[in-house]
């Protein structure tokens, strides 16, 4: 079965459970210092998806804002955003979605990527990730979490699907077990 987030607000995660980038945003993200050094934990931690130098503005559970500014190393020879980078701005983006949606306990992995490409991808972008993942993962599931890639008009620029394998954490004991 694979679930596909919804486009409707996201709930909150049951009881208060929390991840290590949520805990991290609710002390930082409050401000503009804040998000800096946010950013700069997440580009240092993520080193492929940093380089790209997106920008966290709002993260929930489940849906988050990232801004991507033009710069000359992720413009391609027609003068726009290259093609990987925008793939790049959209997982890094509905990545975040998913992982803040999970629910403890949980271990997850990237299995397929699709990517549509709309219109030209020229100055700062929006991508706005989404995902609604099953409240208890009790067994192996696929989930998609997707985003949105909009640029300044508030043009659809991409959509970026991403299908996730999502499972319950072995603890050390019962992995020997299962070796």
């Amino acid at each position: 079965m694979i679930t596909i987030p919804t486009r409707s607000q996201p709930k909150p995660l049951k009881n208060g459970v929390e991840n290590r980038v949520l805990s991290l945003w609710k002390k930082l993200g409050g401000n503009a210092i804040g998000r800096k050094l946010f950013n700069l934990t997440l580009s240092r931690s993520v080193p492929y998806s940093g380089s790209i130098k997106a920008d966290v503005k709002h993260i929930e559970p489940g849906f988050v804002k990232v801004v991507l500014k033009v710069r000359r190393k992720i413009r391609n020879h027609l003068n726009s955003i290259h093609a990987i980078a925008l793939a790049n701005f959209g997982e890094l983006s509905s990545g975040l979605a998913m992982i803040t949606a999970l629910p403890s306990g949980t271990r997850s992995i990237v299995t397929h990527l699709e990517i549509e490409y709309l219109k030209k991808a020229r100055g700062q972008l929006l991508a706005e990730g989404r995902a609604s993942p099953p409240d208890v993962i009790d067994k192996p599931v696929d989930s998609l979490a997707t985003a949105d890639i909009l640029d300044a008009e508030g043009d659809l620029v991409a959509c970026v699907t991403v299908l996730w394998r999502l499972s319950p954490k072995i603890d050390t004991e019962e992995r020997v077990k299962h070796e």
